[in-house]
């Protein structure tokens, strides 16, 4: 079994990045939520509880990634039959005994640890009633825009986890103007690039369902656009609490984006676009991570 389960993560859901995603997740939120409520919360007191936040996301992210897969299991024994289970050289058992054991540690760890255990519980019901089709699978497998709806939320609710363990530990009021830019702010890279990845050329399509199949690939890419500008609203917002100046940063990106979806609506065969949603994001979310280092040192504040 050990063997088994290393392959899987080594194709399925690489161990290191995805801890690197899950801590540089959590501290973009926290310390954002930190910065931005201009709050007197005194010196920031890490301590264990903040290695657990970041253990818990990593650990729903390979949940998500595991039960996604359990679920399409027998889809990609058709559309994607070299993937582990798919082929046989990871067995179902494996993958949720590995999902039992990250999952019970998750508890008991937020259970002995955390402040936040409501918005804990609400993960955690969320991500089950998502494993299981928000029990609608007739209804909701079949239709791509039903599952968008109900299962690409879920990163609010991640986002809402980490605001409120923050928000408790330093007397920060819960609902604010920061902290709903914040859970916005870091749930539109994944909405956009869900979409993204689900857009192909038409000689490219297969028995796959995209967006670009059922709408074509010009109506898909207008909201991608659309949604990237409201977070261009949303980031400009969060990035000047910290640095007024620094909100026109993220101008360079959208408008490098811009070019880039007209240059692939004349030509989809060029290249993928979520490669370039891709680079979009890794820009404008490194920007956001270098000026919170930049503030809590305390470079340009005087």
């Amino acid at each position: 079994m050990p063997r088994r389960i290393h392959v899987f993560l080594a194709e399925r859901f690489p161990v290191l990045p995805g801890v690197s995603v899950a801590a540089i997740l959590f501290g973009e939120i926290y310390f954002l939520v930190l910065l931005t409520n201009r709050t007197a919360v005194g010196p920031v007191r890490l301590g264990g509880e903040e290695a657990v936040g970041a253990y818990t996301l990593l650990a729903f992210l390979l949940t998500l990634r595991i039960a996604d897969d359990l679920k399409d299991f027998q889809t990609d024994k058709r559309l994607f039959p070299d993937r582990p289970l798919a082929d046989g050289r990871v067995r179902r058992g494996d993958v949720i005994v590995l999902m039992a054991v990250v999952d019970v540690l998750a508890i008991g760890l937020n259970v002995a640890f955390m402040n936040n255990l409501g918005w804990f519980a609400f993960l955690a019901v969320y991500g089950t009633a998502m494993s299981f089709w928000f029990f609608a699978k007739a209804k909701i497998q079949p239709n791509l825009m039903l599952a968008l709806v109900t299962h690409n939320p879920v990163q609010i609710v991640m986002n809402l986890y980490v605001i409120s363990f923050a928000a408790y530990k330093y007397g920060i009021p819960l609902i604010t103007l920061p902290n709903v830019a914040i859970a916005l702010t870091l749930y539109f890279p994944g909405l956009v690039w869900e979409v993204a990845r689900k857009l192909r050329a038409p000689e490219q399509e297969t028995d796959y369902v995209t967006y670009s199949k059922l709408f074509g690939p010009a109506k898909p890419l207008r909201f991608i656009l659309a949604i990237l500008a409201v977070d261009l609203l949303t980031t400009g917002y969060l990035l000047y609490q910290l640095y007024p100046w620094a909100a026109v940063l993220v101008l360079v990106p959208y408008v490098w984006l811009v070019w880039q979806a007209r240059r692939w609506l004349a030509g989809p065969t060029a290249f993928t676009l979520v490669s370039r949603v891709q680079w979009y994001e890794y820009a404008a979310e490194g920007t956001v991570v270098v000026l919170i280092a930049a503030s809590l040192a305390g470079w340009g504040h005087g």
